[in-house]
Protein backbone atom coordinates (compact mmCIF):
# COMPACT_ATOMS: atom_id res chain seq x y z
CA UNK A 1 0.00 0.00 0.00
CA UNK A 2 0.84 3.42 -0.87
CA UNK A 3 -0.30 6.85 0.51
CA UNK A 4 1.57 9.77 -0.85
CA UNK A 5 -0.20 13.16 1.00
CA UNK A 6 0.41 16.93 -0.10
CA UNK A 7 -0.55 20.41 0.71
CA UNK A 8 -1.58 23.43 -1.78
CA UNK A 9 -0.65 26.53 -0.25
CA UNK A 10 2.47 28.15 -1.22
CA UNK A 11 2.52 26.52 -4.40
CA UNK A 12 1.13 27.32 -7.85
CA UNK A 13 -1.41 25.42 -9.72
CA UNK A 14 1.14 24.61 -12.10
CA UNK A 15 3.63 23.18 -9.38
CA UNK A 16 0.72 21.60 -7.34
CA UNK A 17 -0.35 19.52 -10.27
CA UNK A 18 3.07 18.28 -11.96
CA UNK A 19 3.88 17.07 -8.54
CA UNK A 20 0.50 15.06 -8.52
CA UNK A 21 0.60 13.93 -12.27
CA UNK A 22 4.32 12.90 -11.71
CA UNK A 23 3.95 11.39 -8.20
CA UNK A 24 2.16 7.82 -9.40
CA UNK A 25 -0.91 8.56 -7.04
CA UNK A 26 -4.29 7.96 -8.76
CA UNK A 27 -6.85 9.94 -6.34
CA UNK A 28 -6.86 12.90 -4.40
CA UNK A 29 -8.30 11.98 -1.11
CA UNK A 30 -9.29 15.56 0.59
CA UNK A 31 -8.87 15.39 4.09
CA UNK A 32 -9.68 19.20 4.89
CA UNK A 33 -12.85 19.89 6.86
CA UNK A 34 -13.91 22.87 4.53
CA UNK A 35 -12.99 22.32 1.00
CA UNK A 36 -14.71 25.48 -0.50
CA UNK A 37 -13.19 28.09 1.12
CA UNK A 38 -12.95 31.25 -1.25
CA UNK A 39 -9.01 30.89 0.26
CA UNK A 40 -8.36 27.55 -1.65
CA UNK A 41 -7.82 28.91 -4.45
CA UNK A 42 -7.66 26.10 -7.12
CA UNK A 43 -8.02 23.62 -4.60
CA UNK A 44 -12.15 24.08 -3.76
CA UNK A 45 -13.60 21.33 -4.20
CA UNK A 46 -15.55 21.89 -7.84
CA UNK A 47 -12.81 23.56 -9.12
CA UNK A 48 -10.22 20.57 -7.73
CA UNK A 49 -12.15 17.95 -9.34
CA UNK A 50 -12.39 19.39 -12.57
CA UNK A 51 -8.35 20.19 -12.54
CA UNK A 52 -7.47 16.57 -11.47
CA UNK A 53 -9.74 14.94 -14.05
CA UNK A 54 -8.66 17.45 -17.15
CA UNK A 55 -4.67 17.66 -16.04
CA UNK A 56 -3.67 14.27 -14.06
CA UNK A 57 -6.20 12.01 -14.84
CA UNK A 58 -6.70 11.38 -11.14
CA UNK A 59 -10.13 11.02 -9.31
CA UNK A 60 -11.12 12.55 -6.19
CA UNK A 61 -13.17 12.03 -2.53
CA UNK A 62 -13.85 14.03 0.16
CA UNK A 63 -13.23 11.86 3.35
CA UNK A 64 -14.61 15.00 6.20
CA UNK A 65 -14.20 11.82 8.91
CA UNK A 66 -10.36 12.40 8.19
CA UNK A 67 -10.50 16.00 9.41
CA UNK A 68 -10.28 17.00 13.28
CA UNK A 69 -13.33 19.17 14.21
CA UNK A 70 -14.00 22.40 14.26
CA UNK A 71 -13.07 22.84 17.81
CA UNK A 72 -10.04 21.05 17.72
CA UNK A 73 -9.01 22.93 14.51
CA UNK A 74 -9.59 26.27 16.06
CA UNK A 75 -8.07 25.54 19.15
CA UNK A 76 -4.99 25.18 17.27
CA UNK A 77 -4.71 27.62 14.71
CA UNK A 78 -7.14 30.92 16.02
CA UNK A 79 -5.53 30.53 19.09
CA UNK A 80 -2.04 29.87 18.73
CA UNK A 81 -2.40 26.26 20.31
CA UNK A 82 0.52 23.66 20.66
CA UNK A 83 1.22 21.01 18.71
CA UNK A 84 1.52 18.56 20.65
CA UNK A 85 -1.81 19.54 22.22
CA UNK A 86 -4.02 19.47 18.77
CA UNK A 87 -1.85 16.06 17.53
CA UNK A 88 -2.74 14.26 21.08
CA UNK A 89 -6.60 15.26 20.22
CA UNK A 90 -6.48 14.59 16.72
CA UNK A 91 -4.75 10.92 17.17
CA UNK A 92 -7.56 10.82 20.25
CA UNK A 93 -10.42 11.33 17.16
CA UNK A 94 -9.44 9.83 15.20
CA UNK A 95 -9.33 6.47 17.50
CA UNK A 96 -13.01 7.24 19.03
CA UNK A 97 -14.37 7.53 15.19
CA UNK A 98 -12.30 3.84 14.50
CA UNK A 99 -11.28 5.47 11.03
CA UNK A 100 -9.60 2.36 10.59
CA UNK A 101 -12.29 0.53 10.14
CA UNK A 102 -14.27 2.98 9.05
CA UNK A 103 -12.52 4.27 5.63
CA UNK A 104 -11.93 1.96 2.78
CA UNK A 105 -8.37 0.61 2.32
CA UNK A 106 -8.92 0.79 -1.70
CA UNK A 107 -9.44 4.45 -1.52
CA UNK A 108 -6.63 5.15 0.63
CA UNK A 109 -3.94 2.92 -0.98
CA UNK A 110 -2.29 5.14 -4.31
CA UNK A 111 -4.23 7.89 -2.98
CA UNK A 112 -2.68 11.29 -2.05
CA UNK A 113 -4.10 12.92 1.28
CA UNK A 114 -4.88 16.24 0.49
CA UNK A 115 -5.01 19.07 2.90
CA UNK A 116 -3.74 22.93 3.05
CA UNK A 117 -0.84 23.31 4.89
CA UNK A 118 2.52 23.43 2.91
CA UNK A 119 4.87 20.89 5.09
CA UNK A 120 3.54 17.45 6.18
CA UNK A 121 5.10 18.30 10.00
CA UNK A 122 2.74 20.14 11.50
CA UNK A 123 0.03 19.22 9.59
CA UNK A 124 -2.86 16.52 10.46
CA UNK A 125 -2.65 14.74 7.16
CA UNK A 126 0.70 13.55 7.85
CA UNK A 127 -0.99 12.24 11.45
CA UNK A 128 -3.68 10.66 9.44
CA UNK A 129 -0.95 8.42 6.90
CA UNK A 130 0.81 7.51 9.87
CA UNK A 131 -2.06 6.50 11.81
CA UNK A 132 -3.39 4.20 9.11
CA UNK A 133 -0.21 2.84 8.36
CA UNK A 134 0.72 1.68 12.28
CA UNK A 135 -3.23 0.43 12.34
CA UNK A 136 -3.30 -1.12 8.54
CA UNK A 137 0.47 -2.17 8.06
CA UNK A 138 2.45 -3.12 5.32
CA UNK A 139 1.67 1.00 4.10
CA UNK A 140 4.46 3.38 2.58
CA UNK A 141 3.54 7.25 3.09
CA UNK A 142 5.19 9.70 0.58
CA UNK A 143 4.73 13.27 1.49
CA UNK A 144 4.94 15.31 -1.55
CA UNK A 145 6.63 18.64 -0.91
Amino acid sequence: MEIYTVGFTKKTAEQFFTKLRESGARRIVDVRLNNISQLAGFAKKEDLKFFLREVCRMDYVHLPELAPTQDILDEYKKNNGDWSVYECKFLDLMGRREVEKSVSREVVDQGCLLCSEDKPHNCHRRLVAEYLQEHWGRATVRHLV
